[in-house]
């Protein structure tokens, strides 16, 4: 029987990505690391260090538990491996928008199907992470890594994964309170105008267009986002007057990360904005009564893995 203990290495995410609302995310250079082991034996050990240790529950609510369950019972070995040892080395911020239970989600499944011996493709984890999570904005690129673009047609999830032809730098504002999707959700609206729709449908095609081609022009005003982030701004003092900081020092345009209240900026690395902007976002979350750390970031490629040693 296998005792092997593995470690595997997820990235943070930002889903949305400005216009493509539920539909277009990227990986970002902050990690979850997780410490696997499976056991003959039932019940769960799980330890936790680092971000939000203390709010994630250590039992069978556990995501990443219930994610080694969903694979463990794809794979008929339900009864053979009853339990796990489980180490969580968290950087992700919690409930931030950088995608933390997604990272959650892929480890728990990339972990557990390693120690199958990989019985599943990196597609199927992407339909069973989907199932998990609800949506594949945040999973899709925690699995590859880069920019991911998902659709789902009946029930199938399709993920398109490109490296931008420009180098980009991610800023990252991160403020000092948690917002729930749930909590984000309930103040979407039902319906949006055909207006709205077109607003995003024409901006999430060109900012895919741009990166493919490496296009920096086109991208200056791509993140604007009629779907989701006008009925979240209340939920995030000084939302649009960061938006505009950050632009002013130099960004080619900001969004909301994931349901926030995460704000990111998308700078091009050559111009060496990033501190500026980021000093930039802070200044201006502080004018509205927000402290906030500063993240920057690189566009992670590579997506989950493992790691030989940790």
């Amino acid at each position: 029987m296998d005792s092997r203990s593995i470690w595997v290495r997820v990235p943070g995410t930002s889903a949305n990505c400005g216009p493509g609302f539920d539909s277009i995310g990227l990986a970002c250079t902050v990690y979850n690391d997780l410490q696997l082991k499976l056991t003959e034996e039932p019940g769960c050990k799980i330890t936790i260090s680092g971000a939000g240790a203390e709010n994630i529950p250590c039992d069978e609510r556990n995501i990443v538990w219930q994610s080694i369950q969903y694979v463990l019972k794809k794979a008929h070995m339900e009864d053979t491996y009853k339990g796990a040892v489980i180490h969580m080395e968290n950087n992700v911020p919690l409930s931030r928008g950088l995608g933390s239970s997604a990272t959650a989600i892929v480890a728990g499944l990339k972990g557990a199907n390693a120690l199958l011996n990989n019985r599943f493709t990196r597609k199927e984890l992407l339909q069973f992470a989907t199932a998990i999570e609800g949506h594949p904005d945040n999973v899709a690129p925690a699995i590859y890594g880069g920019f991911t673009i998902s659709a789902t047609t009946r029930g199938d999830v399709e993920c398109f994964t490109l490296i931008p032809k420009m180098r980009l730098k991610l800023v990252v504002a991160v403020p000092d309170f948690p917002l729930s999707t749930k909590k984000a959700r309930e103040v979407l609206p039902k319906e949006v105008s055909m207006q709205d729709a077109i607003n995003n449908i024409s901006r999430a095609a060109m900012m895919t267009a741009a990166l493919c081609k490496g296009n920096e022009k086109f991208l200056r005003n791509v993140f604007d986002d009629a779907l989701h982030q006008p009925y979240r701004a209340s939920l995030i003092p000084g939302m649009y007057d960061v938006f505009g900081a950050a632009k002013k020092a130099g960004a080619l345009g900001a969004s909301l990360s994931g349901a926030g209240p995460c704000l990111i900026a998308y700078c091009l690395q050559r111009r060496h904005v990033e501190e500026a902007v980021g000093q930039a976002m802070k200044e201006t979350f502080a004018q509205h009564g927000v402290n906030a750390d500063i993240l920057i970031m690189d566009l992670d490629t590579r997506g989950a893995h493992i790691m030989n040693d940790k």
